[in-house]
């Protein structure tokens, strides 16, 4: 069940602020996905390829989907004619295949590079040489880099949070001064969006708050 009170005060924060929001819906039911539609919000973001897909066919067609996964690169062609934005691409590889995929749809797709930030080894993301080594790589004419994506750390070590989200920040505009247009900066979920606020975010993915805590299901792919 969604927690509306919760969605219109952060909805409303966010549009203050010029920041958009995007409702990660992993896991969660249509049902609950349609009422955040109902109450105007088009953003939503999935981890799961399968369930992406899935929802996609059974939800509103103006829907803006985003994939905010670990995206393998098999997988890009189920996705590749409606997705919005893919936020983690982390190789030129990855890249490479969804430029392929955009011209077998004829459209031009969407895409954040996800910069490596977290003190974890579990997190995926390139460092910020590579970072330039892709933008220097094109062109792929069926793909748009929008701007950089990264996860914080998971701790309550407020500083250290703030200090990723400014690493990332500073990567985007040494970038942006250096001629490239990357007007996204995909930063902060639900326990650290206001630091990745105030550190530059204009792109936040928040689920919990809206959504309630995630449920726990079987391994989808």
């Amino acid at each position: 069940m969604i927690n509306r009170e919760s969605y219109e005060a952060i909805n409303k924060e966010l549009k203050d602020k010029n920041v958009t929001l995007v409702a990660v819906s992993k896991t969660k039911t249509v049902e609950d996905i349609q009422a955040l539609y109902d109450l105007g919000q088009r953003d939503f973001g999935e981890n799961y390829v399968q369930e992406l897909i899935d929802k996609a066919e059974l939800l509103p067609k103006d829907i803006c989907w985003h994939f905010i996964g670990h995206l393998q690169g098999n997988k890009v062609k189920y996705i590749a004619p409606f997705v919005q934005l893919i936020h983690g691409v982390d190789s030129l590889k990855l890249l490479k295949e969804i430029d392929k995929q955009g011209a077998k749809c004829n459209r031009v797709i969407d895409c954040l590079l996800q910069v490596y930030i977290a003190d974890e080894e579990t997190k995926y993301g390139l460092q910020e040489n590579e970072v330039e080594e892709i933008l220097h790589a094109g062109p792929f004419p069926n793909v748009r880099i929008m701007g950089l994506m990264a996860m914080a750390s998971f701790t309550v070590v407020t500083e250290q949070v703030r200090s990723e989200f400014k690493k990332v920040k500073g990567i985007c505009s040494r970038l942006v001064a250096n001629g490239y247009s990357l007007p996204i900066v995909s930063l902060g979920m639900s326990s650290d969006y206001k630091i990745a606020i105030e550190e530059g975010s204009t792109m936040v993915r928040i689920g919990s708050l809206l959504f309630g805590q995630r449920q726990r299901t079987h391994k989808r792919v």
